[in-house]
């Protein structure tokens, strides 16, 4: 699978071989999914379901405990960046991101 940047720099070795007449032209077009929206609900059992306490759910988030308790009881929402990292978490059964210390 290519990543986004080896995709980039195929375009751009294309794009100037095409302004040398060297070559042909090709679109590549990305879709971007629409940001998930979650509620208070959805967020606590992504969360139970990670097996991350609060503390732990908000540093990865990059966000406060007060703010997980706030989503989590319905007071306020995430906003699109906070959102899409819960996605990613929601889609990563296996959170190869997450590296566990035993001590």
């Amino acid at each position: 699978m290519d990543t986004l940047f080896d995709d980039l720099k195929e375009g751009l070795i294309q794009a100037i071989d095409y302004a040398k007449g060297e070559g042909k032209a090709r679109v590549v077009t990305y879709k971007i999914e629409p940001v998930t929206e979650y509620s208070a609900d959805q967020i606590r059992r992504i969360r139970m379901e990670a097996r991350m306490t609060q503390r732990v759910f908000a540093d990865y988030l990059g966000v406060s405990v007060k703010t997980v308790e706030a989503w989590e009881r319905g007071r306020t929402h995430p906003t699109g960046p906070a959102c899409r990292l819960i996605t990613f978490l929601e889609d990563d059964e296996e959170l190869s991101f997450v590296t566990k210390i035993v001590s």
